[in-house]
């Protein structure tokens, strides 16, 4: 029995693969995938603190809010405080919604990852044409904001059509975050030539974990310290990649933000050791320096 395939990449055991260094001879890349998000009032989609309650929805819609008015701004300060840089996850309409808090960002010289239009709807529902249209026009807002166009992208929802990797590419994307299959870099097929996936979690991932599991504050901090040990000792064997994502809506919260400043001032004090960096960059160094070891 034949069973469909995607077609994207092939199967390569993380034991059997060339070996190589980060930067300055480093063998665990580090970065914070921070997601800031719009969502429409009193429609589409979004995250529910109480589920199933009528539109408009008050109650979900204004908590979620309070990771961009609040929650972002905490953990900007807590990044400055680290000396962390983040590869912000931005819908496109938050530069009209919140334009202080994308201005604060770009001042710190954070990457702009594209993240679709807002996250109150899912690429996959749309055709063809539609969602082309959707990428041109959140890539065109960020490149008319930022100056240059995103190099990466992270689809509302990390929902695809089948056409999805094809229309990065064409677009002149270099990277996409939305698979998660890997805990190294790896060359997917586009109609369009290469696209790399840089890994981009769904354990060390704040919704999964909160939202989903109803892991506590402290759990997910325990979680990502352990995950940082363990891809550290992992890392002498191959090269990895440990993305941190995170909705300040959930972590910008006090409670879970002083166990989050635990965490981070763990890896932070490891700097030496790792590379702390951006997803962008991760592609860059990729693409530029040792494109012929991934696979």
């Amino acid at each position: 029995m034949m069973v469909k395939e995607h077609g994207r990449y092939r199967y390569s055991p993380i034991t059997s693969r060339p070996d190589y260094d980060w930067p300055d001879g480093k063998r665990l890349a580090v970065y914070i995938g921070l997601n800031l998000e719009h969502f429409a009032f009193g429609e589409g989609l979004g995250a529910e603190l109480a589920p199933g309650g009528p539109q408009p929805d008050i109650l979900n819609y204004a908590w979620r809010d309070y990771g961009n008015r609040v929650g972002a701004w905490r953990l900007l300060e807590l990044f400055d405080t680290l000396d962390i840089p983040a590869s912000v996850l931005t819908n496109s309409a938050m530069y009209d919604y919140a334009p202080e808090l994308m201005a604060a960002f770009s001042a710190r010289g954070d990457e702009i990852v594209g993240h679709g239009s807002t996250n109150s709807e899912r690429q996959s529902d749309l055709d063809t044409d539609a969602e082309a249209a959707l990428i041109t026009e959140a890539t065109a807002v960020l490149h008319a904001a930022e100056g240059i166009p995103p190099k990466g992208w992270l689809s509302p929802w990390i929902a695809e059509s089948h056409d999805t990797p094809d229309l990065l590419a064409q677009s002149g994307y270099q990277y996409t975050l939305n698979w998660c299959m890997d805990d190294q870099p790896v060359w997917m097929t586009t109609k369009s030539g290469r696209l790399l996936s840089v890994p981009y979690p769904q354990e060390i991932n704040d919704i999964p974990s909160i939202v989903a599991r109803k892991d506590g504050a402290a759990t997910f901090a325990d979680m990502i310290i352990d995950n940082f040990d363990e891809m550290s000792e992992q890392s002498a064997q191959q090269p990895l990649v440990m993305g941190i994502a995170l909705h300040p809506y959930l972590v910008g919260q006090p409670y879970r933000l002083r166990h989050l400043r635990r965490a981070l001032t763990h890896i932070a004090a490891h700097r030496d050791q790792v590379w702390l960096t951006t997803s962008g960059a991760i592609s860059d160094y990729c693409h530029k320096e040792i494109s012929a070891l991934i696979t």
